[in-house]
């Protein structure tokens, strides 16, 4: 029988074959694991997400959400001693395989961090910064693009009459609304999103999940997120991790009503974590 945890070397050629985002599945996690050296992080976590939904991850801090998240994008290859097995497929493509062109990876997967981290430089240079990455210099595409991506954002009102003005002088939740928008400039299929609220005012928090529930029309949404009211409110599927593994995962209704796992019940409940 062929053993599906076959480790994958990092090699970053030029892309073996094209990410199809049109397919059914945006994202499909088949007997992952991932060790920090001899620690062992994530045990044989297997998850099918769905083009055009939002998927909430949740459980308790250093139970492996972030780190999955991470992996979707390759951003843990940054980290010494990190060693993934199994097999992470995107637009249907192997993203650990050999050949992977990374910048079109993290192009057509884009993530928004806990903290808000906008560049110093202007609202404008901000959005335009993948573009120009991308080899965009007209400036009449880049005003489009800037325009297009701080609507998509619901930023545009607020933001047309400051576009050269410093990104740094914005409130925390303009900021990450900002980085949003940022994110959505690369026009990604998939957005990925750390705990993109957990810094932020309630009110700046309703914004960004009327945001996500607008985005969700267009982009794939993975979020991690401490806030269950939030997992309920915005995910279309829930996944609850422990310990590194997915104790489970199903319709987000079904995850918060009836839970089918103990594990889930009690954290649900707030009996632990």
């Amino acid at each position: 029988m062929e053993n599906k945890k076959t480790e994958r070397k990092d090699k970053t050629k030029n892309s073996v074959k094209d990410f199809d985002f049109t397919r059914d599945v945006a994202i499909n996690i088949d007997h992952m694991d991932l060790w920090y050296t001899q620690f062992h992080a994530i045990k044989d976590v297997s998850l099918e997400i769905k083009k055009g939904e939002i998927t909430a991850f949740i459980g308790p801090s250093g139970c492996g959400k972030s780190t999955v998240l991470k992996s979707l994008n390759r951003m843990n290859d940054l980290v010494p001693g990190c060693r993934i097995t199994g097999k992470i497929e995107i637009g249907g493509q192997d993203i650990y395989a050999p050949g992977v062109n990374l910048p079109m990876l993290r192009k057509n997967v884009g993530m928004v961090f806990q903290k808000p981290n906008p560049f110093p430089k202007s609202v404008y240079d901000n959005i335009a910064y993948a573009p120009r990455i991308f080899g965009i210099r007209d400036k009449k595409t880049l005003d489009g693009i800037v325009e297009s991506s701080l609507r998509k954002a619901a930023m545009w009102d607020e933001l047309k009459d400051r576009l050269n003005k410093s990104a740094l002088g914005l409130s925390g939740g303009q900021q990450q609304r900002l980085c949003i928008a940022r994110a959505l400039a690369a026009d990604p299929a998939i957005l990925l999103m750390d705990e993109p609220t957990s810094a932020l005012d309630p009110i700046s928090t309703g914004k960004i999940e009327e945001l996500c529930d607008e985005l969700k029309k267009s982009v794939t949404i993975v979020i991690v997120t401490h806030n269950m009211q939030q997992a309920a409110r915005i995910s279309d599927k829930t996944a609850f991790f422990l310990l590194g593994e997915v104790i489970e995962y199903g319709e987000t209704q079904q995850i918060f009503s009836a839970p089918v796992k103990a594990e889930t019940e009690r954290y649900i409940s707030g009996r632990f974590g």
